[in-house]
């Protein structure tokens, strides 16, 4: 087995809604040569196509990141796929399970607002998986709060050390670049047309007398201080301790005008881990051994609107991918032959007919995958699920011109398997399920695709319930109603959910039936059984 594995790098952009998640993508994308200005995607061909991560229609309607994409581009020898999540906190399922894929995470967050709700969410997720954080403290372009301040914030808020590999240069319109504290140097930037294009930059020393022209005497003096008591107090960075998710290296820059990113993704291209060891149902796999193993984390229906067809993307965990082998699909108990598969920058793609761990590819999908589906070679093995998450909100679909139902059926089904909404059935209604969704926001996406994309108008009537439970330890709906349960559903795998109206109900059930479980996620990976119309 070649060592191709260790020149992968997956990692995942985090942050609350309009902290600058796409631009900072975008930036990356430029400086990694996968554009070459900013918006326009540089073709395989030539052409030149617009393109950005946020491909659906309803995304660039709302100007938001609703669904995850897989994006490529190679920089100082290293290939990297950058996972471009939601940042509005509707869609933080989707994120979280595309976290699952990811080595590393790269917690964007605004230099005026700090620490966010969506941030600490994301924070956690993050944390509970083990994956290690770099911190990027973006919008310096405007007037920001002061940086020790904010690095005080994320370690009290957060939970963990940071430490600073990059140091602000005033902010707003006195922004002039940042210290770099390893090199110790002062890197100044230029502002070019429109931040269209990579920024040149100048390296000087702390005491050039030109900084003091360039940022002004005051401003000049205050960085002098700043690094000095960084440096006489601070602590150096350790890589381990980031690796093993105890501190957290913080950068500071502009996406939008490009200043600081540079030099962030060359200290980034020396600290996000290569592909590690992955734990099984039988031990665990390393990436660059022969067996091919994998896992699917995210199903997209309609991506091609003249296709309608469904990819499935799958993170290689270990061995080689080869167009045409055969694997063992765990979930469905056979083997399966990977006849197509492709990478993709948002709508772009490209067939491939090889990868390796680290790499996430995109399989089509006739109908054979489910998030948390495992694909191995060398006998069945799966990993860790997939979690699925308690919805807060439901409603179930009222159709608006019957003749359609069949086509309503086939959307909420394939939307249901690629994780858009959660099914759940109650005994006597199980042709008319009823749908939960983590966000509300899920509800609008849910009926603008099933009208755009399935041809089926429909309209959601909303339900009391805001909470899920799946109960461990009951066998039938029957066995909850007999407990005084709110209402008593089946998931799609058919086990036992408690859905009810207040938090005063979930303590008295779990007050009252102390020898069941009532659990707030749930795994995925089992069978989904199709609807008959």
């Amino acid at each position: 087995m070649t060592a191709e594995h260790l020149r992968r790098r997956t990692f995942a952009i985090i942050s609350h809604p309009d902290a600058g998640k796409t631009t900072l993508t975008e930036k990356l994308l430029l400086y990694g040569g996968a554009i070459h200005t900013a918006g326009a995607v540089k073709a395989r061909r030539g052409a030149q196509k617009a393109a950005t991560s946020d491909w659906m229609d309803l995304e660039k309607k709302r100007g938001i990141s609703i669904t995850s994409s897989v994006l490529q581009f190679e920089y100082g020898g290293i290939r990297y796929n950058l996972l471009d999540t939601p940042g509005h906190q509707d869609f933080s399922e989707d994120t979280y399970r595309t976290l699952t894929a990811a080595d590393c995470a790269i917690m964007l967050i605004d230099a005026a607002k700090g620490v966010e709700a969506q941030t600490k969410k994301l924070f956690h997720v993050c944390r509970m998986r083990g994956t290690p954080i770099v911190t990027f403290v973006n919008k310096l372009d405007r007037p920001a709060r002061d940086a020790f301040a904010l690095m005080s914030e994320i370690e009290e808020t957060l939970g963990m050390k940071t430490v600073p590999r990059t140091w602000p240069i005033g902010s707003g319109d006195l922004f002039k670049g940042v210290y770099d504290l390893d090199g110790k140097s002062v890197l100044t930037f230029d502002r070019t047309a429109k931040n269209a294009s990579r920024v040149p930059m100048q390296m000087r020393g702390l005491d050039d007398p030109q900084i003091d022209a360039i940022a002004g005497s005051e401003l000049a003096q205050s960085l002098r201080d700043e690094v000095e008591l960084l440096t006489g107090a601070g602590d150096s960075f350790d890589l381990s301790a980031f690796l093993k998710g105890d501190i957290s290296p913080v950068f500071f820059g502009s996406a939008l005008t490009n200043f600081g990113v540079e030099p962030f993704l060359e200290a980034f291209k020396d600290i996000c881990p290569a592909p590690g060891p992955r734990e099984t149902s039988g031990g665990h796999v390393e990436p660059g051994e022969d067996r091919f193993t994998s896992f699917v984390f995210k199903v997209q229906a309609n991506m091609d609107p003249n296709h309608r067809d469904r990819i499935a993307f799958m993170r290689i965990c270990s061995g080689k991918f080869e167009s045409g082998m055969r694997v063992w699909h765990y979930r469905l108990g056979k083997e399966i032959r990977l006849a197509r598969a492709e990478q993709l920058f948002a709508q772009e793609r490209q067939t491939i007919h090889e990868a390796w761990a680290g790499d996430v590819v995109g399989l089509h999908d006739p109908g054979l995958f489910r998030i948390g589906d495992t694909l191995s070679t060398g006998g069945p093995v799966t990993f860790d699920s997939v979690p699925r998450f308690s919805p807060e909100h439901f409603a179930r679909a009222t159709l608006l011109d019957p003749m359609k139902r069949k086509q309503m059926q086939k959307g909420v089904d394939e939307l249901a398997e690629e994780g858009t909404v959660q099914l759940f059935f109650q005994p006597g209604r199980e042709k008319d399920p009823i749908m939960g969704v983590v966000g509300q926001l899920q509800f609008e996406v849910l009926a603008y695709r099933l009208e755009h994309e399935y041809g089926a108008k429909v309209a959601l009537d909303r339900l009391p319930f805001g909470y899920a439970r799946w109960v461990e330890g009951a066998t039938s709906c029957a066995e909850l109603e007999s407990r005084r349960i709110p209402l008593a559903v089946t998931d799609i795998d058919g086990h036992p959910v408690a859905l009810m109206q207040s938090e005063w109900d979930v303590r008295r059930l779990e007050r009252d039936n102390e020898s069941w479980k009532f659990l707030e996620t749930a795994p995925m990976g089992s069978g989904f059984a199709k609807r008959e119309a």
